[in-house]
């Protein structure tokens, strides 16, 4: 299996499937919009949760990404749990997920909705 154009520890991307994904959902908002991810702290089983909302501009201190022709905005803090992460979008059967396919996690919770880091 072929390895995506080189990993970047640094970098954020999106799958392919993943952009599609998100710009399908993106549709109906304004053109110039984007997406915006960020971890916090979680409310359940781990450490931190991944969030993800669609936002119209890029916060001023917001880390600012190109996948294919979306925009990706991440805040600093959450950068730091970010780096090095390529989230995909899958479809199993009538389930489709997106999932954070993240370097940095060292265990996943049992119910997968949150995460640990080193």
């Amino acid at each position: 299996m072929g390895q995506a154009e080189s990993f970047d520890p640094n970098g954020f991307t999106l799958s392919s499937a993943a952009v599609e994904h998100f710009k399908n959902s993106l549709s109906s908002k304004e053109a110039d919009a984007g997406i915006r991810f960020s971890v916090e702290e979680a409310s359940g089983c781990s450490g931190y949760t991944y969030t993800m909302d669609f936002i119209a501009e890029a916060q001023e201190e917001d880390l600012v990404f190109k996948c294919e022709d979306l925009r990706v905005c991440i805040d600093p803090q959450s950068f730091i749990y970010l780096k090095g992460t390529t989230v995909d979008f899958v479809s199993e059967g009538v389930n489709e997920e997106v999932k954070f396919l993240n370097p940095n996690v060292k265990a996943v919770c049992g119910c997968g909705e949150s995460f640990e880091i080193d």
